[in-house]
């Protein structure tokens, strides 16, 4: 079944993938656990919705999101149940960390783009690669609670609007527009509980009080 959608086919596959794939946001601004049994769907909708696509590291980065996905369903289990108000607390990213992170990801994009260039006929490997590469990064950081994950995805976002157009998958693009609005709120509501958990911050006073 099939619908058109600014004159482009949208198909049932890809209408859940945006369902599961807006929940999924939501929950993880909001700091919900429930964010990752609800990516799982989410990335088995996209891993064969980019595979029609030809967009093969996209679909390949399906596979580490789920990984990654079971590993932060755990670790934020953890994080929760060690916490006194058994919430899940904000992280940040050491700068020696960021620029390790960043120096990987440019080798892993280049090697990656030079990979589907000789392997596939995909016809965006450098933008292909890049979503795969970034996405990863920040999947990794939102494991670990790191409040520089916003920054990342807010990247991968900006990326991914125009290729899923251009790549016929204008419900997708459509999602991302919203994720974008979603990660910058979530960068807000992660900084401001952030800087509830500083000591001697108001909200961490009046908490403790």
């Amino acid at each position: 079944m099939s619908w058109t959608f600014f004159g482009q086919p949208v198909t049932l596959l890809e209408v859940a993938a945006f369902v599961t794939g807006l929940a999924t946001v939501w929950l993880t601004k909001q700091r919900h656990i429930w964010n990752w049994p609800v990516s799982l769907t989410n990335v088995a909708c996209f891993m064969v919705l980019f595979y029609e696509a030809k967009l093969y590291a996209d679909a390949l980065l399906q596979i580490g999101f789920a990984v990654l996905g079971i590993m932060g369903w755990w670790q934020w289990t953890r994080a929760a149940a060690s916490d006194a108000r058994h919430d899940v607390p904000v992280t940040r990213a050491t700068w020696p960390e960021v620029a390790v992170s960043l120096a990987i990801s440019g080798v892993a994009i280049w090697l990656g783009s030079l990979a589907l260039r000789s392997w596939t006929d995909s016809p965006v490997p450098i933008a292909d690669t890049t979503l795969l590469v970034l996405s990863v990064l920040a999947t990794w950081w939102q494991v670990l609670r790191r409040l520089e994950c916003w920054v990342m995805w807010i990247v991968v976002d900006l990326i991914s609007i125009p290729l899923y157009w251009q790549r016929s998958l204008p419900l997708t693009a459509v999602l991302y527009v919203v994720f974008l609005l979603i990660c910058i709120a979530g960068f807000t509501e992660w900084r401001r509980a952030w800087q509830g958990q500083r000591p001697g911050s108001a909200l961490a006073l009046g908490t403790a009080a």
